[in-house]
């Protein structure tokens, strides 16, 4: 799509990222949990925000029900619009990137292509894949929103892991397996490994 030629963007002249750094005293990062529904990631995600917050950081999460009931709520679940819901979070994610915040994104995200899309946008330097891994036959055990028991029924079509399909990650930076792990465990984990990343 061709820019417009009356767009005059003016973020040279803005606080810039390190400025906004300093003032919290943190480095930003985006992590990006993936995982497929029941897996754990927005239990994890909102534990995590809540450990960063009492350990001095700033942090916020995006979490997929609410981007969808929000600036998203006019997309569905094809795999364009899919896309395209990433790209806006991504974009969402990247601004709090510059304004100095850790931001805790919780996504399906299912395909390996749509999350290098977001590592784009967001740079691979400060995009942390973090793969929250749980057996299907585990997540789907959980099933704590109702939407494998629909998907089985035919209610749903294409979700994730029924009629859809989810790419596991390849090479993620953390591999969390909430089959195994306690959610004290699993946020202990990611904290430990992401403390170095995000201290000044």
């Amino acid at each position: 799509m061709a820019q417009a030629t009356n767009i005059h963007p003016i973020f040279d002249r803005l606080l810039q990222r390190n400025d906004r750094e300093q003032h919290l005293g943190q480095r930003s990062k985006v992590l990006w949990l993936t995982g497929l529904s029941g897996s754990g990631k927005s239990t994890i995600a909102q534990a995590l925000e809540r450990k960063l917050h009492n350990e001095g950081y700033f942090a916020q999460v995006l979490d997929g029900d609410n981007i969808r009931s929000g600036i998203n709520n006019n997309l569905g679940f094809s795999l364009e619009d899919r896309k395209e819901n990433i790209r806006r979070i991504a974009e969402i994610a990247k601004l709090y990137l510059h304004s100095g915040v850790i931001t805790l994104n919780s996504f399906v995200s299912p395909t390996r292509e749509i999350r290098a899309f977001a590592k784009d946008i967001i740079g691979a330097e400060d995009f942390v894949e973090i793969y929250i891994n749980a057996p299907l036959e585990v997540c789907e055990a959980r099933d704590v929103k109702g939407l494998y028991k629909k998907a089985r029924n035919g209610e749903i079509k294409g979700f994730t892991g029924i009629d859809s399909p989810y790419e596991a990650p390849e090479q993620p930076a953390l591999e969390i397996r909430t089959d195994q792990l306690s959610l004290e465990e699993s946020v202990d984990r990611i904290y430990e490994f992401i403390q170095s990343g995000i201290s000044i």
